[in-house]
């Protein structure tokens, strides 16, 4: 049992508000997504990944079996938005 890409993304929008997210996968188990987001700001590399992981709570690894996560902040992604 998989899980669309775009639900994924729309789960991590909604526990980010504000957050820019992409969300690909081949398969729909194994997901990369690239998430930039203002609460990312003055947070480690594992801080970012946790709040992303917190937003999609016991999803990971049963329907999501597999997630890359390049977290940056509008800074870092170049967007020009305020932090």
């Amino acid at each position: 049992m998989g899980m669309p890409p775009d639900k994924v993304a729309d789960l991590i929008r909604a526990g980010l508000p504000g957050a820019e997210v992409r969300v690909l996968s081949d398969d729909q188990t194994h997901f990369t997504a690239r998430v930039v987001a203002p609460q990312f700001t003055g947070q480690r590399a594992i801080a970012r990944h946790q709040l992303v992981y917190r937003t999609l709570g016991a999803l990971v690894g049963r329907e999501i079996h597999a997630l890359s996560i390049e977290a940056l902040t509008p800074e870092e992604a170049g967007s020009g938005r305020p932090a």
